[in-house]
């Protein structure tokens, strides 16, 4: 077992309230309970020693590994090549799509003789609360129990398995033949809840069975049917699995902590709602044919309470799953971080900046409902109308920016570029579905935004939009112009920026967010290139006309894809993927591209075409 595999090394399972990373090696070593943003149970990815794992592992010479997903689900399947046979762990969770929080989760971890023997190595090392509480261990007939303050943890046995007591751990070692099997089911609950019931082999079946079913009934819901059916289904499914069911939330990512370089600082707690990113998912799952999830979301959104931004602004930029606010950071200073990447932070301190870029983006996605006979409409049009009204007189001001830097307000282009999606798309909205509106001040509000940005956020010298103000930084979030219809895609100001990004930001079709030398961030140390950028980058080349090259940057950026199908945040300079994973963002802007991507090749080539056309008409 490797102290830290790459951190691209692994699968996610879930069951829509939190989840869990295994490793190619079949090492779990990550898991937080009861929600995504709970403290961890099993964190050996960010600390080996004392972040907890728990292992079903294969220890003999000459052994390969294979890792695989069966097809459109979330079962994660590890296979054990050895000389004297092959066995393989299928690891899920039971998914509780439920609209009631749970705390207790279940993981079931299933170990098959498949061909010969194969010996298999258990341990399981649970540490409480990040690995700063302590536990006892019981054993029992039934398995054993990991008793923490507050919270206890079920191990329960199914088949030749005998566990044994390693300190306050436990392990065992697993024989299986041919056609044989055996599982343990680890249960995480509150310590005064009931015991779990005792676990079959025909009970586990039928759990499994459940699982495959659920899956293949939701994906069977999407109705993209392009180019790229299998990476866009995988893709969905990430985006569903980091979504907390409860409140149709979704996270940023599955991790905090980890890397946006080796042994740097850029290491951040990715476990909440950015209203950034999850908005942005609203088109995406709206195009998909999962209006369920959009309107959930948007549901969300309507619910948070108003006014408790930084310096009281409607909203703040981020907030728990559950719409609470309270993200204070924290450095835990016991862990050593992934392969020594300290500090390692809980919370996130930026919740607390000023970001006027995610108005556009909630206006967007509160705007986007057109379903009238929904009792909340009134109250989400009023909630439209609050913030655009708000923003009319606060726009123009500098903030942090949309990349959450810490060196100091800026007057970024983007964030005033959203500012105008958001009064357009409230100004539609009202228009075109008789909607009450100030329309006279929301109009000559986004046209004066207009005119600011094309004669203060162009650079003459650099022939392109930059970042901010007054500067010649490039910004690759720019590269949104044309996707929310700011300029046409095709436009000569455009076009020349686009050129601009080819030469500064772009290497080997990868994209870099902004020159972090040319725009000091406040942090030290240096990134990979953005794999959100990277996506943004196909479908504004596809949206230009220039296809050749969108499409050879779009398959050559899938091939960073994990051995699963799963992408990080970041790409570093020898093709590791970095940052917390896996990133929703990035799924979100793959699924996109490839829905802009398809659209504009068959427009190109009508023949291309299937009988009813292209899969998606062009959305702005």
């Amino acid at each position: 077992m490797r102290r830290y595999p790459p951190i691209a090394e692994h699968g996610l399972i879930g069951d829509l309230q939190t989840c869990a990373l295994v490793s190619s090696e079949g090492v779990l070593d990550w898991f937080c309970s009861p929600r995504f943003d709970s403290p961890s149970i099993f964190a050996g990815l960010l600390d080996h020693d004392r972040g907890g794992h728990f292992a079903i592992t294969v220890d003999s010479p000459g052994t390969s590994v294979r890792q695989l997903y069966l097809a459109d689900t979330a079962i994660l399947v590890t296979r054990f090549l050895t000389p004297e046979g092959v066995g393989e762990v299928v690891d899920f969770m039971p998914v509780d799509a439920s609209a009631e929080a749970s705390d207790r989760h279940r993981i079931v971890r299933v170990m098959r003789g498949v061909r010969g023997t194969v010996n298999f190595d258990l341990r399981c090392r649970p540490r409480f609360d990040y690995g700063r509480l302590g536990h006892d261990l019981v054993l029992g007939d039934d398995g054993a129990r990991f008793l923490g303050p507050g919270i206890t943890a079920y191990l329960q046995a199914v088949g030749p398995i005998r566990p044994e007591r390693d300190d306050s751990d436990v392990r065992a070692t697993v024989t299986l033949h041919a056609g044989e099997m055996a599982a343990v089911v680890l249960t995480v609950d509150d310590a005064d809840a009931e015991p779990p019931y005792p676990v079959t082999e025909e009970g586990l079946r039928a759990e499994f069975t459940a699982v495959l079913h659920f899956w293949h009934a939701w994906v069977g819901r999407c109705r993209y049917r392009g180019r790229w059916q299998e990476m866009v289904n995988r893709s969905v499914i990430t985006l569903k699995l980091l979504t907390y069911a409860p409140t149709g939330a979704p996270i940023a990512a599955a991790t905090m902590g980890l890397p946006e370089q080796e042994g740097g600082e850029r290491n951040w707690d990715y476990r909440y709602t950015w209203i950034r990113d999850a908005s942005l998912s609203v088109r995406a799952m709206i195009d998909l044919g999962f209006t369920e999830e959009a309107d959930a979301f948007r549901a969300w959104l309507g619910r948070l309470r108003v006014g408790n931004g930084p310096n009281g602004e409607p909203l703040q930029i981020m907030y728990r799953v559950d719409g609470e606010p309270y993200l204070d950071e924290e450095v835990l200073d016991h862990w050593e971080g992934w392969r020594g990447s300290a500090p390692v932070r809980t919370g996130n301190g930026a919740a607390g900046q000023l970001q006027m870029d995610i108005y556009g983006e909630a206006v967007y996605a509160l705007s986007q409902s057109t379903d009238f006979t929904d009792v909340a409409a009134y109250e989400r049009w009023q909630r439209v109308t609050a913030l655009l009204n708000w923003l009319v007189d606060h726009w123009d001001r500098p903030d942090e920016g949309i990349w959450e830097t810490r060196g100091g307000r800026k007057d970024f282009t983007y964030s005033r570029l959203m500012c105008w999606v958001a009064l357009d798309r409230g100004i539609r909205h009202a228009t075109t579905h008789a909607r009450p509106a100030d329309l006279p001040r929301w109009t000559a509000t986004r046209d004066a935004i207009f005119h600011q940005i094309m004669e203060r956020g162009w650079s003459e010298e650099r022939q392109a939009f930059v970042q901010h103000y007054g500067s010649n930084v490039l910004d690759a979030s720019l590269l949104l112009m044309p996707i929310v219809g700011f300029l046409s895609p095709r436009d000569p100001r455009w076009l020349s920026t686009l050129d601009a990004m080819d030469d500064e930001l772009v290497s080997d079709s990868l994209v870099h967010r902004y020159d972090p030398a040319a725009s000091p961030d406040g942090m030290s140390g240096s990134e990979g290139t953005f794999s959100l950028c990277s996506f943004l980058y196909v479908d504004a080349l596809a949206r230009a006309g220039r296809l050749d090259q969108a499409r050879y940057a779009f398959d050559k950026m899938l091939t960073y894809a994990n051995h699963v199908g799963l992408f990080a945040e970041e790409i570093g300079p020898t093709g590791e993927q970095l940052g917390n994973f896996p990133q929703a963002f990035t799924h979100l802007a793959l699924i996109t591209a490839a829905m802009s991507l398809d659209t504009e090749l068959d427009n190109a080539d009508p023949a291309r075409a299937g009988p009813h056309g292209p899969p998606f008409a062009r959305r702005v």
